[in-house]
Formats: structure tokens, C-alpha cells, sequence
């Protein structure tokens, strides 16, 4: 009786390389930290429950999932740039995002406050109404009218209004230009400095409607 010593061969050769193949992924996944200590790293900027105490820092606790897979990724393809991000990223495996996402996602957003009554009052009608003269549509439109936000358009109340107010900048300067058909390039480019200053203040006391 004959054996096939080249077909034996070919078997063995793939016995190996699939034992090969699984010991690669087991070590990478060894490789990548557990959540706990992604959160740490988090932690520092925005808080382990992802409401940043740092006015120039977002509140990432309950921004939809998908939004924030979205943004890490865009932060991980240089699409959206930050001093700070830009070199924490680095150290984030993109599989570690869906959870990371997941769990912000899950956390409750604190309520903001405002001493600027005048501000927010105008905040709001700009918010709820637009700017007809400069052609600027409603917040709500897109955000909600309680600034809820979805998979596309960010959560926005209770935001930290510094940190609205630099997002908005940097949309109007084209600083940031990772929005989905630059609509936001093309709303902020329309809003003044001052009102600008009005949808951060006013956002900031908005809560999700019930």
C-alpha cells in the first residue's frame, strides 16, 4: 500500500501554519488591555463616567455608540485632528473602539448650567429657530429639540459650552472637517462669534427630554 506523502505533506504544512495562525491571535489579543485600563486612560481627559470636568473637554457619557466608533476612527485616520487625541489614539487598537463606544454610550450625561441668562436666551431662539437673515437652520433639525443627537448629529446637552464653542470655531475655520457633507462647515461659517457663544451657553442647560 502506497501513502501520499505529498498530500501528508500539504496537511501538515497547513496543520501548521493554521496552529501558527491561532497563537498570532491569541497573543494579540492578549496584547490588548482590558477595558478598565482603557478607561483610565480616558479617564484623565473626560472622566471614567465620560462627563469631563474640563470646560475645553467633551462629555462623552451618552453620545450615541456609532457616533463615537465614528469620531475615534476619524480621529485614528488623522481625519480629525487634536493635540491631545491626536497622540492618545495611537495607543488605541481600532477593536477596542465598539467597546470603549459602548460603554460612554451606556453612562448618564450630568446636567450643565449657565450664568449668562441673556446668552442662553438667545441661544435658544437660535437653536429652535434658526437665523433667518444669515440662512442658518434650527439646531433641533438636526440635534433634536433636546439637543439629544443620534448616530449622525452629536448629543448636545448638557455639553461643556467651551467645548462647543471650539468645535464651532474650528468648523468655522475648516479647522475640523469631518462632518458628513460639511454641513456643519457650512452652518458655523454663517454664525457670528457672539452667537456662537449663545448655542454653547443655551445647549449647555438643555436635558433630554423624558
Amino acid at each position: 500500500m502506497r501513502i501520499n506523502t505529498h498530500r501528508g505533506g500539504k496537511l501538515r504544512a497547513f496543520g501548521a501554519l493554521l496552529g501558527m495562525l491561532l497563537l498570532t491571535t491569541t497573543v494579540y489579543a492578549d496584547d490588548i488591555p482590558p477595558l478598565e485600563e482603557r478607561l483610565q486612560l480616558c479617564g484623565g481627559c473626560h472622566n471614567p463616567d465620560g462627563n469631563s470636568v474640563i470646560p475645553e473637554n467633551p462629555k462623552l457619557a451618552g453620545l450615541d455608540a456609532k457616533y463615537i466608533a465614528r469620531q475615534l476612527g476619524d480621529f485614528k485616520a488623522g481625519k480629525r485632528s487634536n493635540e491631545i487625541m491626536s497622540g492618545i489614539i495611537t495607543m488605541v487598537d481600532e477593536k477596542e473602539f465598539k467597546a470603549l463606544a459602548t460603554y460612554f454610550s451606556g453612562q448618564k450625561r450630568s446636567d450643565g448650567t449657565s450664568d449668562k441668562p441673556d446668552l442662553v436666551a438667545q441661544g435658544k431662539q437660535i437653536f429652535d429657530e434658526g437665523v433667518i437673515g444669515t440662512a442658518v437652520p434650527a439646531c433641533a433639525g438636526c440635534h433634536n429639540e433636546d439637543g439629544s443627537g443620534s448616530d449622525k448629529f452629536p448629543r448636545l446637552n448638557g455639553q461643556n459650552p467651551a467645548y462647543v464653542v471650539n468645535q464651532l470655531m474650528n468648523f468655522k475655520n475648516k479647522v475640523r472637517n469631518n462632518d458628513p457633507k460639511a454641513v456643519m462647515q457650512a452652518v458655523a461659517k454663517r454664525l457670528n462669534e457672539k452667537e456662537i457663544a449663545a448655542v454653547a451657553e443655551y445647549v449647555t442647560t438643555l436635558k433630554e427630554a423624558e
